[in-house]
């Protein structure tokens, strides 16, 4: 079962614990863009595709988003993984 486009957008800004506003200022999209994106009211460009996956927070996700695939050794993971990953990469230092 796969999901929307813009749930998946929503999973991966909650994962990364941030609001719409500090998600718009990390990629450059436009707010009401984004949030047409978020919203299921339209589909997002590749342009936009590019802004938010080609950015260093946020290009982990960018299998995930695409292909429904994740490939942790690669650095793909799925958002609900984020923090897992990093809770576990943290602790054991």
């Amino acid at each position: 079962m796969s999901i929307t486009q813009g749930e998946k957008l929503k999973l991966i800004r909650f994962s990364e614990q941030l609001n719409k506003k500090e998600f718009i200022d990390l990629t450059g999209i436009n707010y009401a863009t984004y949030h047409g994106y978020e919203s299921d009211k339209s589909r997002m460009t590749l342009d936009s595709a590019i802004r938010i996956f080609g950015h260093p927070r946020f290009n982990k996700y960018q299998d995930w988003f695409m292909y429904d695939k994740i490939d942790p050794a690669r650095g793909q993971i799925a958002p609900l993984l984020a923090h897992s990953v990093q809770e576990k990469t943290t602790s054991s230092r």
